[in-house]
């Protein structure tokens, strides 16, 4: 197939791009930097130099490719101060809701069979019953005030590529990626603030997380994109946990004392949900529908060797 990957010098990106051309594909891999043009080249893909919000080099860029499948990874989320997640998820979102129409009016124009997009599950299911969440699972009625443009951004990218009937459309709910390229690995953001006991637990750590290695989630998404069938998938590893319970263990594992405990009111009301009330999803259908299993089936030993 011709697969044409928005946003591929990203951590997603430079994992799908190299498996998608080692499986016979032939990846154009869109970029807005001519300086990333030789990094695309090596991964094992055409460079297409764009930018993303603007609809005529978007329309161009996907005309010259011709492709079967579009793969949307654009993202620009540096780093996140939950008190201000409005801010700091201000250009994400304009890609999810901007960006998301440009590259579908450009994948109609050209006819492509299937479209995937990514999602997010952490913050989009229902803080209410079970803890952990399948795809038919109700979504949050009320997020978080500093959350609610980035839930709306997401929802909007979901039902614009799930509404669109002329092609595939498929959504891939990541879990919290870790790993190379991303802010949870050594010597990055997430796991230094650990190791220097500034990631506190915030009241009971009741807070159900989902994690993914990002080349786990590099191996599903060349799955959807060779053979998945249109809805969504739960693209998470097989063992959800309690902030009460990975953040100690992470601690461990980086050889670091254990974290400080803060109150729900310390956090906000954004970090107060993520820490206490997330609820965390099951990677079931995708096994079942993709015929994917994640080879770092648990973030326990996957810490260890991200």
């Amino acid at each position: 197939m011709r697969v044409f990957v928005a946003g591929a010098t990203g951590a997603i990106g430079k994992q799908l791009v190299p498996r998608l051309a080692a499986a016979g594909h032939e990846v154009h891999g869109m970029t807005r930097s001519e300086s990333k043009q030789a990094m695309l080249d090596e991964l094992g893909a055409v460079p297409v130099v764009a930018d993303a919000l603007d609809p005529d080099q978007v329309a161009e860029a996907v005309a010259r490719a011709k492709p079967d499948v579009i793969v949307h990874q654009l993202t620009a989320i540096g780093s996140v101060d939950l008190r201000h997640m409005e801010r700091d998820f201000a250009p994400t979102n304009r890609l999810r809701t901007e960006g998301t129409g440009y590259l579908l009016s450009a994948g109609q124009a050209v006819r492509v069979r299937r479209f995937v997009a990514q999602s997010n599950d952490a913050f989009l299911y229902a803080r209410t019953g079970g803890a952990v969440k399948g795809e038919e699972d109700p979504l949050d009625p009320s997020p978080a005030r500093e959350m609610r443009a980035l839930v709306a951004a997401i929802r909007h990218l979901e039902q614009a590529v799930l509404g669109a009937e002329w092609t595939e459309g498929i959504v891939l709910r990541y879990g919290a990626f870790y790993g190379p390229g991303t802010s949870l690995a050594p010597g990055e953001e997430q796991f230094e603030l650990v190791r220097e006991r500034k990631f506190p637990l915030v009241g009971d750590g009741g807070g159900v997380w989902s994690f993914i290695h990002i080349a786990d989630a590099a191996e599903a998404t060349a799955a959807a994109a060779e053979h998945g069938g249109r809805g969504v998938y739960n693209i998470v590893d097989d063992d959800p946990a309690p902030v009460a319970e990975w953040l100690p263990a992470l601690a461990r594992i980086l050889g670091a004392q254990q974290p400080t405990q803060a109150p729900r009111l310390a956090a906000g009301e954004a970090g107060a949900v993520l820490m206490t009330e997330l609820r965390g999803a099951s990677n079931a259908r995708a096994k079942r529908e993709l015929g994917w299993r994640p080879a770092h089936p648990s973030w326990r030993q996957g810490f260890t060797a991200a």
